[in-house]
C-alpha cells in the first residue's frame, strides 16, 4: 500500500510524533494506521496527551528587525513552565517571530480567516478560472486548489518555513515536531506584526 502524505499527517495529528517516525511506522505497518500506532508505542515514542493540562504556560517574544522598520510580538503556549523555559522552546519562539517578520502572515490558521474574506477570495478565483476558459464542472476544484495556495501565503501554520530553503517544511510541521519532542501541546496563541507605514 502506498504511504500517502495525508496518511502520514493523520498519524502525526493523532499522536504528535515526528513526521519521519510516522512515515517509518506506516511503512512497517503497510499503511495500517492502528498498527503504526502500536509500532510507535513499542518503539517508546511518547504520544501527546489530548486533553490533560491546558496550555497556559509559555513565552511572549518580541522581535525588531535590524532596520527598525518591522517588529513582531508573539505568544506561544505550552503545558508546563519547565517546557516553556527549555532551550528548544525558546529557540522555536524566537525563530517563529523572525519568520512572521519575513513571511507576513495575516492569520494563524485557515480556520481564523473571516468568512467574508474567504467568500471574496473564492469569487475572485472563480472569475479567474472562468476567464481562463475552464469548463464549469472543474471550476470549483480549481478554486479549492488555489484557495490552498491563498492559505499557504496568508496563514502562519500553513506557510513554508522561511529558514528551510527547500520549501518542504511548514510552520505546522515545526509545531508538531516541537510538541513531540517536549511531550506537550504547543499552541501559537496570537501575534501582531508592525511595519512602518503600513496599517
Amino acid at each position: 500500500m502506498e504511504i500517502t502524505l495525508e496518511l502520514i499527517k493523520q498519524l502525526r495529528a493523532e499522536t504528535g510524533v515526528g513526521i519521519m517516525d510516522c512515515k517509518a511506522a506506516l511503512a512497517k505497518a503497510q499503511g495500517d494506521l492502528e498498527k503504526a500506532k502500536q509500532i510507535l508505542r513499542t518503539e517508546g515514542k511518547e504520544f501527546l496527551a489530548h486533553g490533560g493540562r491546558e496550555a497556559k504556560e509559555g513565552r511572549v517574544e518580541a522581535y525588531i528587525h535590524h532596520s527598525g522598520k518591522v517588529g513582531v510580538l508573539l505568544e506561544v503556549n505550552t503545558n508546563t513552565d519547565f517546557a516553556a523555559n527549555s532551550q528548544d522552546f525558546r529557540e522555536f519562539v524566537k525563530n517563529l517571530a523572525m519568520h512572521i517578520a519575513a513571511a507576513k502572515p495575516r492569520w494563524i490558521s485557515p480556520e481564523d480567516v473571516p468568512e467574508e474574506v474567504l467568500e471574496q477570495e473564492r469569487e475572485i478565483l472563480r472569475q479567474q478560472a472562468e476567464k481562463e476558459g475552464k469548463p464549469p464542472h472543474i471550476v470549483e476544484r480549481i478554486v479549492e486548489g488555489r484557495l490552498n495556495k491563498f492559505f499557504e501565503e496568508n496563514c502562519l501554520l500553513r506557510q513554508p518555513y522561511v529558514r528551510d530553503h527547500s520549501g518542504k517544511t511548514r510552520v505546522e510541521d515545526l509545531v508538531a515536531d516541537l510538541g513531540a519532542k517536549l511531550g506537550e501541546s504547543v499552541i501559537i496563541r496570537r501575534f501582531v506584526r508592525f511595519e512602518v507605514g503600513e496599517e
